[in-house]
C-alpha cells in the first residue's frame, strides 16, 4: 500500500477537525450543517483506505513500518516518528472507521438543530484521528500522546452539553479518573527509558513495539521487566476502558 495512503488514514480526520474548528465555525456559525458532511467524508475516506490497508495486510504484506522523521536524537537514542501497519493494526483501522462512521452519519439527525452542532463534530473528528494514531502508531511514545488525545476526546464529548451540571460533572470524573490509569502507563514507559541500556546492547529501541517484542524474546530483557511493563499498560487499559476498580467514572 502506498505510504501516503497510509499516512491519509489518520491525517483525513485531523484536516476534518481543523477546517471545522478553524474554518466553518468561525465563517458558517455554530450550527452549520456543513461541518457534519465533512466529518462523514473524512471518516468515510479513512473507512475506504482501512480497507484497503486490510485487504493488502490479507494478501500477504506483512508487518511494515513507515517512518515518518527522527524528532529526539540523544547519543544512541533516538525517538522515530512513524506508523506500524500490521495485521492487528488493519483490523482495528476497519473497526476504528466504521463504528465512527456510523456514529456520524446517526448524528446528522440526532444532533440537527443543536446550538453545538459544529463543535461535537470537531470533537468526533479529534476523538477518531486521536483513535486512529493510537492504532498506528508504531512505538509507546507515540501511544502515550495519542492516548492523551483519546482522553481530551472522551473529556470533550462526555461534557458536550457543558451547561448541565450532571454532564460537566461527569467530564470531570471521567477526565480525574482516567488520568490515575494513565499514570500506569506513564510508568511502564519510564520503567522502559531506565532499561534503555539492555535494549540498546542488542541494537534494539526500547520505545518501539516491535523491538520489546525482540527484546522479550531474545532475553535482553528479563521477564520481570517485562511483566512490570505489561501491568503498567494494563492499567491504563483498565482506565479507558472502565474496568473495575476504575470503572467510577461511567456517568
Amino acid at each position: 500500500m502506498p505510504e501516503p495512503a497510509v499516512w491519509s488514514i489518520l491525517f483525513l480526520p485531523l484536516a476534518s477537525f481543523l477546517l471545522i474548528a478553524l474554518v466553518i465555525r468561525p465563517t458558517l456559525g455554530a450550527a452549520s450543517k456543513l461541518s457534519g458532511y465533512v466529518t462523514i467524508l473524512a471518516v468515510g475516506a479513512s473507512f475506504v483506505l482501512s480497507l484497503w490497508a486490510l485487504s493488502n495486510t490479507i494478501a500477504g504484506d506483512g508487518d511494515v513500518t513507515y517512518p515518518l522523521y527522527t524528532w529526539i536524537t540523544a547519543g544512541e537514542f533516538k525517538f522515530t516518528v512513524g506508523i506500524l501497519m500490521d495485521p492487528l493494526t488493519a483490523v482495528m483501522l476497519v473497526v476504528v472507521t466504521s463504528v465512527s462512521l456510523m456514529v456520524q452519519v446517526y448524528s446528522v439527525g440526532y444532533m440537527r438543530g443543536d446550538g453545538g452542532y459544529t463543535r461535537y463534530y470537531a470533537s468526533m473528528s479529534l476523538f477518531t484521528m486521536a483513535m486512529l494514531g493510537l492504532v498506528l502508531a508504531n512505538n509507546l511514545l507515540q501511544i502515550f500522546v495519542f492516548w492523551e488525545l483519546v482522553g481530551l476526546g472522551s473529556y470533550l464529548l462526555i461534557g458536550f452539553w457543558f451547561d448541565r451540571p450532571s454532564a460537566a460533572a461527569a467530564a470531570k470524573k471521567a477526565f480525574v479518573m482516567t488520568r490515575f490509569a494513565d499514570f500506569g502507563l506513564l510508568l511502564a514507559i519510564l520503567y522502559l527509558f531506565f532499561n534503555a541500556d539492555a535494549f540498546a546492547a542488542k541494537g534494539l529501541d526500547p520505545f518501539v513495539i516491535t523491538d520489546i517484542y525482540e527484546a522479550i524474546e531474545t532475553g535482553a530483557i528479563s521477564v520481570g521487566v517485562a511483566q512490570w511493563v505489561a501491568l503498567g499498560i494494563f492499567a491504563g487499559a483498565m482506565g479507558k476502558s472502565a474496568q473495575f476498580p476504575l470503572h467510577t467514572w461511567l456517568p
